[in-house]
């Protein structure tokens, strides 16, 4: 419970120590390319003719906002946060290098499509190797740290065990070594064989840090007085909460109107990576609209109206958002006027490609040729960037369907999918799209997105969902 929010915490620690740490290269690296400049002017043998351009470090603040914070969101989508004990410098050193593309590919694209103007490459070319050095140099200082810290017995937290010698062996097997070998554990205390104060002066004697309750159902009331001890003598009261199985959701702590409650949590903890996630869709939607808008949208309007002129060029449809709150989802029509009205006529003369509640049709006579060509493409969802900025999707989620498709729902489990907010493109997506025929499966892609869900998969899944929209993988 508490340990994984530690996890969580100790790896955001080192993102923002790594962001620090690339910027503190490029201040270097300007610093640097500053003397070499004098240096090569000094004695003549400047290649290239007359002064340099002064480019100093608030010349490339444009792209420091993007490459600060994306290297170690791209660092984390490669794993380089994940086991650090048992990695080995080459494992590092491929994460970064694989990270340093995905960078590298961002930076170019702002440069093109931004105009950011002359950017100095000598700079960046100076910047990537002392990151890379930095970087590297704090990992090996943090993992010896921890190494040194495990290593020595006396560093560990002294922890009492409290409840039956079942309970506690049930506990104890669910455990991994490596969280074991974190603590030391100094006595056994069962609350029906012993006293309340046999237990006070064991936490005193053994300047016990953490006692560990793993209670059965019925022993909640012996342990109150227990934990109003440890309570007063500051020391750390985790109540195993075993016993309510949770197959899925996570565990943690939190109060209402002061009352303390364990909170069974299915979906991502509000945190900065959810803010980053909402700055990132107000960011890049904004500017996928900037150049959309002018290359895009007026040439598709125009073809709209002239394939099929006498409906409006843009659709809106009820949607389920999160918690299946209906918003109006924006696209490009792609259908005859009065569509939605022969559903349930196509339904029964071509039948659905589909399980479950959801409709599918590959040659949908509903379409016209112009509208056939705007799904095949998914230019057709290009205005739902205008429900990204009014907070209704993410760029990155389970599609939203129709309300009166979510009505049908069979299963609970399908309802999950709306304990987040809808994307323009997730896993379905870059997985097979309308490939997948089964709505379970559907489903069961959405959850393993809900339930592994991070900056980085979130990077990886925009990432293949452009060769997947490209080379029209799945689409109809």
């Amino acid at each position: 419970m508490a340990q994984g929010r530690k996890e969580a915490l100790s790896v955001q620690a080192l993102q923002f120590a790594d962001a620090a740490l690339v910027y503190l290269a490029f201040v270097i690296s300007a610093s640097v390319r500053e003397d070499l400049l004098r240096t090569l002017i000094k004695w003549g043998i400047w290649p290239g003719g007359g002064n340099p351009v002064e480019v100093g470090l608030t010349d490339l603040i444009p792209l420091l906002v993007v490459i600060v914070p994306l290297t170690p969101v791209a660092l984390g989508a490669f794993g380089f946060y994940r086991h650090p004990l048992r990695k080995r410098i080459r494992d590092s050193l491929s994460q970064m290098f694989k990270s340093l593309i995905i960078v590298g590919v961002v930076v170019g694209a702002l440069v093109v499509f931004l105009k950011l103007g002359d950017t100095p490459r000598l700079t960046l070319g100076v910047a990537v190797p002392i990151a890379v050095c930095l970087v590297l140099a704090r990992e090996g200082m943090v993992r010896s740290f921890v190494l040194h810290s495990v290593r020595a017995e006396d560093a560990k937290e002294a922890v009492i065990y409290v409840g039956s010698k079942e309970a506690i062996t049930e506990f104890e097997t669910s455990l991994s070594a490596e969280v074991l070998g974190q603590y030391k554990v100094v006595a056994h205390y069962h609350p029906t064989e012993s006293s309340p104060d046999n237990f006070s002066r064991v936490l005193k004697d053994e300047s016990v840090a953490r006692a560990i309750f793993a209670p059965k159902q019925t022993e909640f009331g012996e342990l109150a007085e227990l934990i109003e001890i440890c309570e007063l003598q500051g020391v750390e009261a985790w109540i195993s909460a075993g016993f309510l199985q949770a197959q899925v959701a996570r565990p943690d702590f939190d109060s209402m109107g002061g009352n303390p409650m364990l909170v069974l949590r299915s979906t991502p903890e509000l945190s900065w990576a959810l803010w980053i996630k909402t700055m990132v869709d107000v960011v890049l939607s904004a500017v996928v609209l900037a150049i959309s808008l002018v290359l895009i949208w007026w040439w598709v309007a125009l073809a709209i109206k002239i394939s099929s002129p006498k409906g409006p060029v843009f659709f809106r449809q009820k949607r389920a958002g999160r918690h299946g709150k209906p918003f109006m989802m924006w696209k490009f029509r792609t259908m005859h006027p009065g569509a939605e009205s022969q559903l349930d006529a196509v339904k029964e003369s071509q039948g659905n490609e589909m399980s479950g509640p959801v409709f599918k049709l590959e040659k949908d006579p509903r379409v016209f040729r112009f509208g056939s060509f705007l799904r095949r493409t998914s230019i057709d969802e290009l205005p739902q960037i205008l429900n990204v900025l009014r907070g209704e999707m993410s760029l990155v989620g389970p599609r939203p369907l129709p309300t009166y498709e979510v009505e049908q729902f069979a299963k609970s489990e399908h309802r999950r999918r709306l304990s987040v907010k809808p994307g323009i493109t997730c896993l379905w997506q870059v997985e097979g799209r309308n490939k997948i025929t089964n709505f379970d499966e559907w489903v069961r892609l959405d959850l393993e997105y809900i339930d592994n869900w991070s900056l980085g998969l979130d990077l990886k899944i925009l990432l293949r969902t452009i060769p997947v929209v490209l080379l029209r993988r799945g689409s109809r």
